[in-house]
């Protein structure tokens, strides 16, 4: 579609959680987003946001709600599902978006009537066969049912890596409306250290299987740096998980996390799982030598810009760890390519990418906002 007939877009509801990575997400994106013009919405549901978290909403200019309903993919989520789409219905007549953007799935069959993007961020079952290597038990056949009916009823789908589409395609079926746009980063805020020092890295929730730091705790003994690790000790359920050998940094804000990552030489990520995986971007944009686990959305992003270890072989991992200690050239070279591939991911192309999907679903659908009355925006449109 030439630029001309693309529909213009003012206004977007966006929704979003405060956990990890799709909070990040949807902060850099409203926030480029707004610098183009346009008024976000963000709408979050499960844990509210923190008061750091809502303190940097405001001084960025980014409206926000939050909505007391469990995530989909938490225990309980289905009876919140109605009472969380009626809220979300409520918000978009109230706010008159030109375009609903869902970062999650199950809202994806809700009777919006702006247009609907669902992005995909991760999802269980696929999770699940990467961690297990099975089907998942028939507790979260309801899940999937609602992941695949929001997934069919959205006007575009949107993943941040060819190889997560794929999967998702694999476990829902063709999706005719999807397309392929990186997360992206700015570099403001990354960035090594005058000096580098000799610790290793990782970022991650400690009880999360998906990323594989159990296997570091493992071989960090036999290493000779210290491997820290930032993240959540505390699962869902409450329960504490512990590491003998990892020097646990805790749940770190984002500018304090940065400020590890310009300070380690090496940045270690040993997923089973990842769609897309932030947390590498800002440790590549940081000057770090990346040893990533050898998955199909990693070898896409970042192919001959790190190490690749099989993520369920140990002594592949102590092995290529130690030799990026030893070897100060490679570790030097590696810091530089993965710098540069970073730089490849910019936050301003994914803005911009977004606004031109944006433009062509609006382009797409009949102005109902601007032609109804008020009688007709209360009864729904």
């Amino acid at each position: 579609m030439n630029r001309g007939s693309a529909s213009p877009v003012r206004t977007v509801l966006m929704t979003a959680d405060a956990v990890g990575g799709v909070w990040s997400y949807a902060v850099q994106l409203s926030e480029r987003l707004a610098r183009r013009g346009l008024s976000v919405v963000l709408a979050t549901m499960g844990p509210a946001p923190t008061d750091g978290q809502r303190r940097a909403l405001a001084a960025l200019g980014i409206g926000h709600v939050h909505g007391d309903f469990r995530l989909e993919w938490m225990p309980g989520a289905a009876a919140d599902r109605r009472e969380a789409e009626d809220w979300l219905l409520d918000l978009e007549r109230r706010h008159r978006p030109d375009i609903v953007h869902l970062n999650g799935y199950c809202h994806g069959a809700a009777p919006f009537a702006a247009p609907k993007l669902v992005v995909a961020h991760s999802c269980v079952l696929s999770w699940w066969h990467a961690v297990h290597g099975e089907v998942p038990p028939a507790d979260w056949d309801g899940y999937g049912l609602a992941v695949s009916g929001g997934l069919r009823e959205a006007d575009a789908v949107v993943a941040p890596t060819a190889a997560f589409l794929e999967l998702l395609e694999g476990l829902y079926g063709r999706l005719p409306h999807a397309s392929v746009i990186h997360n992206g980063r700015g570099p403001d805020g990354f960035g090594p250290a005058h000096e580098k020092e000799p610790v290793i890295l990782c970022a991650g929730r400690l009880w999360d299987q998906a990323k594989n730091i159990g296997s570091l705790d493992e071989i960090a003994p036999d290493l000779a740096w210290p491997v820290l690790v930032a993240g959540d000790d505390r699962a869902p359920d409450g329960r504490l998980v512990a590491s003998s050998h990892l020097q646990a940094l805790g749940r770190l804000d984002e500018a304090t996390l940065a400020r590890w990552m310009g300070r380690a030489s090496v940045f270690v990520s040993p997923a089973r799982y990842e769609p897309f995986g932030l947390a590498v971007l800002e440790a590549a944009l940081s000057g770090c030598a990346l040893v990533l686990g050898d998955i199909p959305s990693f070898r896409e992003l970042w192919d001959d810009a790190a190490l690749f270890v099989d993520p369920d072989d140990g002594k592949g991992l102590h092995d290529a760890l130690n030799r990026i200690i030893r070897d100060a050239e490679l570790r030097a070279k590696l810091a530089a390519a993965a710098r540069g591939r970073g730089l490849s991911f910019p936050a301003d192309r994914m803005a911009d990418d977004t606004l031109a999907l944006y433009r062509r679903l609006a382009a797409s659908r009949r102005p109902v906002f601007a032609e109804a009355g008020p009688a007709a925006l209360e009864a729904g449109g």
